[in-house]
């Protein structure tokens, strides 16, 4: 029943964050009269499927991503499939249809391209604000030192609020959280403020074999009580910032093998994680399981917006950069020639997700 519960859960909150990524392509391209063949919600074989106007709206049964499809978005003509670039020629009128778009002028193919990754950053900002206004926020306070830890070598005092670690501003627990997963050694300058003082402090985080990480040795149990005033706009702007920067970060962290493969997780491991928040939360209420979700679904959607951005081909941030290109260049990069970047770019990005894949099912059962 819980597996139940969890592929429920995983559909609805995926099926939200990829909608409002390819409603955001959708939205922006028909509003600058680039024709859209198909609206897709979900991979594989069609459940539904209705057409309104030019566009065919499908949902699909994996619940696995979703498709915005323009019309001659990677267009390649007879003849450019033959070997030739005909068709960045004019056509036979001498007018290129500026409702494919291949034929738009770069400007609205970088809005189109920047809307998707725009409008998950949007979801992100709204899920965040209802998150703040059901009182989930805990600021970068210390309320107990844990003994022979850390902090307390260091002179951190219960009551002490953390404002900037390295030099870097914080202003929510979870940012440390963050810091320490990241840590890769050395003394941490931490900036405090105390009755009303700043200070500075250097402390060298402690590894813990419970946690398998190292610490600053502090713990936060305290919320923000109550909020007045413009508080839940400037909350939801330090949850915005906290999970993009989170993202930025472990992306980073992946990169330099200063994160390891346990901490990727496939849409495997995704089920599986709201599987152990529905088991860990439930106790508490059903409240407690939304605000959970709710953060999942955050997480999930700032991710998918950084991760399009990326300068690979076949994302968002690999045609944004084509079209960057054919704004400085003054002419685009020939078709055929664009085509086959993106084909390069999908097949490395179908071999990261078999390889994603199996990683989720090592994670879940070795």
């Amino acid at each position: 029943m819980n597996m139940i519960f969890s592929l429920i859960w995983f559909i609805i909150i995926f099926s939200i964050v990829v909608t409002s990524h390819e409603f955001g392509h959708f939205i922006v391209a028909k509003a600058n009269g680039i024709r859209v063949k198909e609206f897709l919600v979900g991979l594989g074989p069609v459940l539904f499927k209705w057409k309104k106007g030019d566009t065919t709206y499908k949902i699909c049964l994996l619940p696995l991503g979703g498709a915005c499809v323009y019309d001659g978005m990677d267009e390649l003509d007879d003849d450019v499939v033959m070997g030739t670039d005909q068709a960045d020629e004019p056509e036979a009128d001498g007018e290129k249809d500026k409702s494919k778009f291949l034929h738009a002028s770069p400007w609205v193919k970088l809005a189109v391209l920047l809307a998707g990754p725009l409008f998950n950053f949007i979801l992100g900002f709204i899920v965040a604000f209802v998150m703040v206004n059901m009182i989930v926020i805990r600021e970068p306070v210390v309320t107990e030192l844990i003994e022979g830890g850390a902090a307390e070598a260091a002179g951190l005092l219960p009551g002490d609020k953390i404002t900037a670690i390295d030099g870097e501003s914080i202003y929510l627990y979870d940012e440390i959280t963050v810091y320490t997963s990241l840590y890769n050694g050395g003394e941490v300058l931490i900036t405090y403020e105390r009755d009303g003082q700043t200070g500075n402090l250097v402390l060298t985080p402690i590894y813990d074999e419970e946690y398998g990480r190292y610490l600053f040795g502090i713990i936060n149990d305290t919320y923000v009580d109550e909020l007045s005033g413009t508080d839940a706009f400037r909350y939801t702007w330090y949850e915005m910032r906290y999970n993009v920067r989170m993202v930025w970060k472990s992306l980073g962290g992946l990169i330099t093998g200063r994160l390891s493969r346990k901490n990727v997780a496939g849409p495997v491991g995704v089920v599986n994680m709201v599987g152990d928040i529905i088991e860990e939360t439930s106790p508490y209420g059903w409240q407690t399981v939304l605000v959970n979700m709710l953060n999942l679904m955050l997480l999930l959607t700032v991710n998918l917006g950084v991760f399009n951005l990326l300068p690979v081909p076949a994302l968002d941030g690999g045609r944004i950069l084509f079209a960057i290109l054919e704004i400085l260049r003054g002419k685009p990069v020939p078709a055929k020639k664009e085509a086959y970047v993106h084909l390069a770019g999908m097949v490395l990005l179908l071999i990261i997700i078999v390889i994603v894949f199996f990683n989720d099912i090592h994670n879940i059962f070795m």
